[in-house]
């Protein structure tokens, strides 16, 4: 190799033998051609824009789905951590025409009023869910939904019609319905927790594309809010899972919904831009980065409806992690058992608890357990309180209840054992059971008759049970937020059960939950 120098343009020029050339390549030049918008975007939004909900027993689940995750919302406000994270950041901020928060005297934009109501809401692990290859809570997205429709109402009213738009109770349960769909039809088949993301990755993408129609964007741009959505950065379950267990995982929906709040108003107002590829990209998108180079599948259902919604399933009994809703009811039926033989936990030897793969992989846990978080995820513990007290309530996941010594001396006794047969139960389509069983075997040597629960109360299955007792749910939670104030109870009450309920203005409605 030899340099050649030109004086004249003061340039270097480097020579190199022939021998050489063979060691050089030439660089693949890419192409900057843009595709078309990933199909899994463009399918999404076509549903929000061009598929009505016609279903009767959607929208009749759909009001008892939004009953539901607002009492939720306002049982979560006895907890100190949940009321001090939901405060806005500068103290006594007040915005015009903001959204209302359930609950409080506070009034916030969109984005940050989206988050508070999605924290409220899914603090307590008390509302709806959904079991797939990807388990999830899609009433979470109710967070941005109601944030959104609250706001715009407000607006309209405000400047007389001039801006934003009046909605309806039912044009709220329709947006839900389709935010169930879009979350839990992905959730069949895909499991992003077998990767290490959290399943709050749907609540964005489904919270952005019903928010994106309800602001009034066209097609177009819901598909550039999904990309957005998808090209955002996704978290981690680490916060879920032994040892990080904590209180991230109570507040991580309202992060999400608040995100997809904000990038549908970045496209509304500023037209950010679509990113086309965003999932099916090499090397950059989000299948490479995040998915193991796997594509989304949709064999089960490869439309969206308002299957997801017909089909959820309510935390009415108990609030605890659904894969052990049904090992809490055995474990109270074990108390009762226990009471008519003259026995209680303390004549305990072992619990073998029968499980599904799911509950075994997110909620079987040994070890000191350091927070309420830890604990409403550990199977053992919620069948240990019940087996003591006969009942599990949000409180006894508290440092005071959990500081009971002979909580973790009866976990210590148990143990979990995957029958496969439950483990296919739980995919199957036309079952969704979410079965447990629990053998007690006594100090004396006595063996219980195995006590088996395989739908919880909540399940499609059990609806007709459950519909009075999720109502008799919401209630209690009105009462014991609104202590003091019965005729308020009353009148949410009356409200909520009136024929003409889906025609009331949104904002009318929320009006009735917030504080003076």
């Amino acid at each position: 190799m030899f340099l050649v120098k030109n004086l004249k343009y003061n340039r270097i020029k480097v020579c190199l033998p022939k021998k050489e050339f063979s060691s050089l390549r030439t660089a693949s030049v890419q192409t900057n051609e843009r595709p078309s918008p990933d199909k899994v975007l463009k399918d999404i939004a076509k549903y929000v824009h061009e598929t009505p909900i016609t279903s009767s027993l959607a929208l009749d689940t759909a009001r008892l789905c939004f009953l539901d995750t607002l009492g939720c919302g306002l049982a979560a406000l006895k907890f100190k951590q949940a009321r001090n994270i939901i405060k806005p950041i500068v103290p006594g901020t007040i915005v015009p025409n903001g959204t209302k928060v359930l609950g409080t005297s506070y009034v916030m934009d969109p984005v940050k009023g989206s988050f508070a109501i999605g924290t409220l809401i899914r603090w307590l692990d008390y509302n709806d869910c959904w079991l797939a290859a990807e388990w999830g809570h899609p009433s979470d997205n109710l967070g941005g939904i109601l944030a959104v429709a609250d706001h715009l109402s407000r607006l309209n009213k405000a400047t007389r019609g001039k801006s934003g738009k009046q909605f309806l109770v039912k044009d709220v349960l329709d947006a839900m319905i389709k935010a169930h769909e879009i979350q839990g039809i992905i959730a069949l088949e895909n499991s992003f927790n077998k990767v290490g993301l959290d399943h709050v990755v749907l609540v964005k993408v489904a919270t952005a594309a019903v928010v994106s129609k309800m602001l009034g964007l066209s097609q177009e741009q819901t598909i550039e809010v999904l990309s957005q959505a998808f090209v955002d950065g996704q978290s981690l379950r680490t916060y879920r899972h032994a040892p990080n267990t904590g209180s991230r995982k109570s507040w991580a929906a309202g992060d999400a919904v608040s995100r997809a709040v904000n990038l549908a108003y970045l496209v509304k107002n500023a037209n950010v831009g679509t990113i086309p590829s965003v999932l099916t990209a090499k090397t950059w998108g989000f299948y490479d980065v995040l998915f193991k180079g796997k594509p989304l599948t949709f064999q089960q259902r490869s439309e969206y409806g308002s299957y997801v919604m017909e089909n959820i399933l309510f935390k009415i009994s108990f609030p605890a992690e659904f894969h052990a809703q049904t090992a809490v009811e055995a474990a109270v039926k074990a108390y009762n058992v226990l009471g008519e033989q003259a026995k209680s936990f303390k004549d305990i030897k072992s619990i073998r608890i029968r499980t599904q793969e799911a509950a075994m992989r997110i909620i079987d846990k040994s070890g000191p357990l350091y927070n309420y978080a830890d604990r409403d995820h550990c199977i053992q513990y919620m069948i240990a309180v019940p087996l003591i007290t006969g009942n599990l309530t949000a409180a006894d996941y508290s440092d005071e209840v959990a500081s009971n010594h002979e909580i973790d001396n009866l976990r210590s006794k148990m143990y979990c054992i995957e029958d496969t047969q439950l483990s296919q139960d739980y995919h199957d389509p036309d079952k969704r059971s979410i079965g447990n069983a629990l053998l007690i075997e006594l100090n004396d040597g006595t063996q219980l008759d195995e006590i088996f629960v395989e739908y919880p109360v909540g399940h499609k299955f059990r609806r007709e049970e459950g519909i009075p007792l999720l109502l008799d749910k919401f209630q209690r939670h009105l009462r014991e937020h609104f202590v003091g104030s019965p005729d308020k109870v009353d009148v949410i009450m009356n409200e909520s059960l009136k024929t003409n309920f889906l025609n009331m203005p949104i904002d009318s409605y929320m009006d009735l939950f917030t504080e003076e």
